[in-house]
């Protein structure tokens, strides 16, 4: 079958490779079902679907499709469904297991790519003081307004062939794995006998078991031995996280040519860009939206995207009263509704649409290209309602949505810093099939893209187990819950799910739609009504806040 697309911004699902049975092949299989027939445009597939290593999918160790989760075979056949895609490409950084920093690790100085990743120390030369542990600590005044995601400063220290501890850029994850020597391995690399190196061995595992690093590891009655230890296990140590690009290199951008080159053949029509905001660093600036850094960025991007022929999709969080996200959109690019999420929830809760209207209407009189969404792999965010709500109605959502089994993610663990509630979007509305399809409906009749969380489709409830067994940091599991096949036939039976496939195929295939088309939104109490009209062609929604009903004509 191929899908009628009669409009230019119909719907996009939104999922891993393995969200949904296992495989992307298994996802092909459930779009091929009569029931799915006509409901999707695009397809969404979350960066998994590559050579990947951590943060499922966003430390990327290569473009090259990920044979465990999908084929090309799997991409061809949603190409032959009528269905474009939606890809990721990561422009801030790379996994220390990519090509490049793998060479940089076994050649050091001689390597091709020593200029790939920002060396910490050569970026701020001149700029601080070099400390004790061979990194330069930078002015008071030239860091003081920089934007760091963790604790401390953004280093990873790297062993170069040569014995030397380089510092490179680490704005994200990093995890340093030391290797456990047996006796044997000591006895390789000092003059020990053998008992002493098997008594040696193991009080070193049961320390970086504990948590300590090489230099803390208590050696009282080994003394003697600790400088060749620490070497040895400081030499054969391995690296888990995502180093950050020198923009500044040549190979830099023949590496983002190359990835545009390749996500085009793979059929993305849309490239969502992540971590963007990061990637242009200069002493004394933010290291995030560095302005005019960032819009040269994305300037030059866009112009081997434009040769590629796909469409750019800036990834940004910021709050409404920054308006960055009219500046993106003012620069000629599509952005994402982030404050859709919570106006729904806010609207639905307070059976309201004043400020639903009033956010339909600024993306219409604005030309703001918009893709939106009600959940997502993310949380919903909250950091972006700021502005556009009161802080005591963010509060008063915040509360809802926890109540309701929700998890909290403030920024930097700083209270009243929020960022967002992890929670699935069916869950956040009380486990309510009403206010679910109402939802959907609202979102259907939105100005923008529709991109929709294959969970909020199968009105999939908060996972708190799946949260548990991750462990810390395991928050976003909860919205994350992969599917069975079997699970979703059953899906298929459920009003909810039924009713939501019908409003996407009524969007996907209704010519009254369109970035361009004519839309009217009205408020009267708790009533709205949302129009669409192109061509001739027009679709009509009326709903009632009070009771969660709506009509579609």
């Amino acid at each position: 079958m191929t899908a009628k697309k009669y409009v230019d911004n119909g719907p996009m699902l939104n999922a891993y490779p393995d969200s949904m049975g296992g495989t992307l092949g298994t996802i092909v299989d459930f779009l091929k079902e009569k029931d799915m027939e006509d409901v999707f445009q695009s397809f969404y597939i979350l960066p998994s679907i590559f050579n990947t290593d951590l943060d499922r999918g966003f430390s990327v160790i290569d473009y090259g499709i990920n044979k465990e989760m999908a084929s090309q075979e799997d991409i061809q056949a949603i190409k032959d469904l009528g269905m474009d895609l939606k890809l990721d490409f990561i422009l801030n950084h790379a996994s220390v297991l990519s090509p490049q920093f793998q060479d940089l690790i076994k050649n050091g100085e001689k390597s091709k790519y020593k200029d790939f990743f920002i060396n910490w120390n050569k970026f701020w030369e001149g700029c601080g003081e070099m400390t004790e542990d061979g990194y330069i600590q930078p002015r008071e005044d030239l860091i003081k307004d920089m934007f760091f995601r963790k604790p401390g400063l953004p280093i990873l220290m790297v062993r170069m062939p040569d014995g030397t501890d380089v510092p490179y850029w680490n704005t994200f994850y990093q995890e340093v794995q030391y290797k456990r020597p047996d006796a044997q391995d000591l006895m390789q690399v000092m003059d020990i006998q053998y008992l002493a190196a098997d008594r040696l061995s193991k009080r070193i595992a049961d320390e970086l078991d504990n948590g300590k690093t090489p230099k803390e590891i208590d050696f009282a009655g080994y003394e003697e031995y600790k400088d060749a230890a620490v070497d040895y296990l400081e030499s054969n140590r391995k690296y888990l996280g995502q180093m950050d690009l020198n923009i500044k290199s040549d190979l830099v951008w023949e590496h983002y040519e190359n990835t545009l080159k390749a996500l085009s053949g793979y059929g993305a029509k849309i490239v969502r860009l992540d971590a963007f905001a990061y990637a242009p660093k200069e002493p004394g600036e933010k290291n995030f939206m560095n302005d005019p850094g960032t819009w040269d960025l994305l300037k030059k991007v866009r112009e081997l995207a434009d040769k590629n022929n796909v469409t750019l999709l800036p990834e940004i969080h910021a709050s409404y009263s920054e308006k960055v996200y009219e500046t993106v959109a003012n620069k000629g690019y599509m952005t994402y509704d982030f404050f859709l999420p919570g106006l729904l929830i806010y609207a639905i809760e307070n059976k309201s649409g004043e400020v639903l209207k009033k956010w339909a209407d600024e993306i219409q009189d604005k030309k703001i290209r918009v893709v939106n969404m009600l959940g997502c792999h993310d949380g919903i965010p909250l950091l972006d309602l700021k502005g556009i709500l009161p802080e005591e109605e963010i509060e008063k959502m915040i509360k809802t949505l926890v109540d309701r089994g929700g998890l909290v993610k403030d920024l930097h663990g700083k209270k009243n810093m929020y960022y967002q509630v992890n929670a699935t979007y069916y869950s956040a509305l009380g486990d309510d099939d009403k206010k679910m399809l109402l939802a959907r409906a609202i979102q259907m009749f939105m100005p923008g893209k529709p991109q929709v969380w294959y969970l909020d489709l199968f009105a999939g409830k908060n996972d708190h187990e799946a949260v548990k067994r991750a462990g810390a940091g395991g928050h976003k599991e909860i919205n994350r819950t992969n599917l069975t096949s079997e699970e979703m036939k059953a899906a298929l039976n459920k009003d909810v799910v039924k009713k939501q496939i019908e409003l996407l195929r009524f969007r996907n295939t209704n010519p009254a739609f369109g970035f361009d088309a004519n839309f009217n939104m009205t408020v009267d109490g708790t009533k709205i009504t949302m129009s669409w009209e192109n061509n001739g062609n027009t679709a009509t929604l009326n709903a009632d806040f009070s009771d969660y009903s709506y009509s579609i004509s």
